[in-house]
């Protein structure tokens, strides 16, 4: 049986490593094993090339178009849809379970069709463990729907009290009707209990909150009656002693830590703990005292601890007019803005997806470069750099480098007809291969977007809010000249 590929003209090709664009590739992918195999200049390729080697070739030309890896959103929860549209604690008390994972579906969809081929949820917010459903229905190479590549947590884990819905009539009870929003625990014995249960039942990460973004569900929220100050202070919601458990307990079954936090103490802990991400963290700088020795510390994290700032959330929270979200998204910009000032590189692109619409998951990555980034660290940041994020723990280090050599040398072994071990298809498309770069090797997740990538912050937001043309994720075509297809 011949091997069957895509030949894909680009007339640019973005490079995340180098933060370049390539004009006139040419990207050979292998449309079975769902990854690429090759990548050189259009004067390189003879179209004889592969006809001696019983090759089925489909050429498609996309010199109109620039390529970039699938884009990666790293902090989504496809099971709530904005708060303008619903309130959170309806979304969980009023919505079943059906309806909410039938919503999950379209969001995935959505998500797709615009241009991500993978993505993070940190959270089903009182949907229970329905991710994990919902992830086997989105992998393989026939998933039965469409959606991007899916990495979950099941239950966000936090302590008791700190977190909602909660009832009006029995204002001590956790939770309404046996919903609770995520898994409280309370002591190190608890912690570590529950970090095993999550990872037994399937969770790619762990994600602890510290502090909820949203003012309604801080720990001493019920105070609200009597004094607003009092209910909306930021408090640490684990000490470090359960924190630290938690991290260790992950880490040594090989899997990562996702931590919701604000408060400066909180975040220097985690960075002291080696947590693997940081959502939020719009306190990490005050622009009144001028402290960046936090920051510093984040900067030399890089290596062991992503930034996942959510400007999204946060912008789209301030929207309401509220006094209290307009402050905080001041706090947030003057954070990233100084992070960008002080060179840090370890960001990756998740925008908090859901608290605005399933879709526009770029507003993100416009949102970073509206603030003062580039757009080719933008970009980097929301394909290789989502890679380096959400990768598994098997990936890091020197392990993870020989493996990605190997996949390397066996896609290009398979291109020039020589017999390699077949370590793609014993690896796999959802976990076994790495995304985020066009390389040999890798997962042959691409976005072709119209428009001028390089341009003004307004080219820049054009581009990737109107301008995806085509996606393809692990070898197959979703959307191609604008309009959805059906996995080919």
């Amino acid at each position: 049986m011949a091997t069957r590929v895509y030949q894909i003209l680009a007339g640019q090709l973005f490079d995340p490593v180098a933060r370049k664009l390539v004009p006139n590739q040419v990207i050979t992918i292998d449309r079975d094993a769902g990854v690429i195999l090759d990548i050189r200049s259009q004067a390189q390729v003879r179209k004889d090339e592969m006809v001696s080697q019983k090759v089925e070739v489909t050429r498609i030309n996309l010199s109109h178009l620039t390529l970039s890896p699938g884009l990666v959103d790293v902090h989504v929860h496809l099971f709530l849809h904005p708060y303008s549209e619903t309130t959170w604690e309806d979304q969980l008390t009023k919505e079943s379970l059906t309806e909410r994972t039938v919503r999950a579906t379209v969001h995935a969809r959505k998500t797709l069709l615009a241009g991500f081929t993978t993505v993070r949820d940190l959270g089903t917010e009182g949907a229970f463990d329905a991710d994990i459903g919902l992830r086997k229905c989105l992998s393989g190479r026939n998933p039965m729907i469409p959606g991007p590549r899916y990495y979950c947590v099941t239950r966000a884990i936090i302590s008791t009290g700190s977190y909602g819905p909660k009832s009006s009539i029995y204002p001590a009870q956790e939770g309404i009707d046996g919903v609770k929003g995520a898994e409280p625990v309370d002591g190190v014995d608890a912690c570590v209990r529950e970090v095993r249960k999550q990872i037994g039942s399937g969770a790619d990460w762990i994600k602890v909150n510290l502090r909820h973004l949203h003012i309604d569900y801080r720990c001493r929220s019920r105070m609200n009656d009597v004094s607003s100050t009092v209910s909306g202070q930021s408090i640490a919601t684990f000490n470090t002693q359960e924190l630290s458990a938690m991290i260790s307990t992950a880490h040594a079954r090989g899997v990562k830590v996702a931590a919701h936090a604000n408060t400066a103490r909180a975040i220097d802990s985690l960075l002291d703990l080696g947590v693997d991400s940081i959502e939020h963290g719009a306190e990490i700088y005050d622009k009144h005292d001028g402290d960046k020795n936090l920051l510093r510390k984040l900067v030399k994290a890089n290596g062991t601890t992503t930034w996942v700032p959510t400007l999204a959330a946060y912008y789209t929270s301030s929207l309401s007019g509220a006094s209290s979200t307009k402050q905080t998204w001041d706090r947030c910009k003057s954070t990233f803005e100084e992070a960008l000032k002080s060179g840090m590189e370890n960001i990756a692109c998740g925008g908090d997806t859901g608290v605005f619409a399933h879709g526009e998951n770029a507003l993100e990555l416009v949102l970073m470069r509206k603030l003062g980034a580039t757009w080719d660290r933008v970009l980097s940041w929301a394909t290789y750099g989502g890679w380096k994020c959400v990768r598994g723990m098997e990936w890091e280090g020197d392990k993870g480098e020989r493996k990605i050599r190997t996949l390397e040398m066996a896609a290009k072994g398979r291109h020039v007809g020589v017999a390699t071990p077949d370590v793609l298809e014993e690896n796999g498309l959802e976990r076994g291969v790495p995304f985020g770069v066009i390389c040999p090797g890798w997962a042959a997740d691409l976005v072709g977007i119209e428009g001028k990538l390089d341009g003004s912050v307004e080219h820049f937001e054009k581009a990737l809010s109107e301008g995806v043309k085509f996606v393809m994720k692990g070898g197959a075509i979703y959307k191609r000249d604008g309009q959805e297809c059906a996995g080919i």
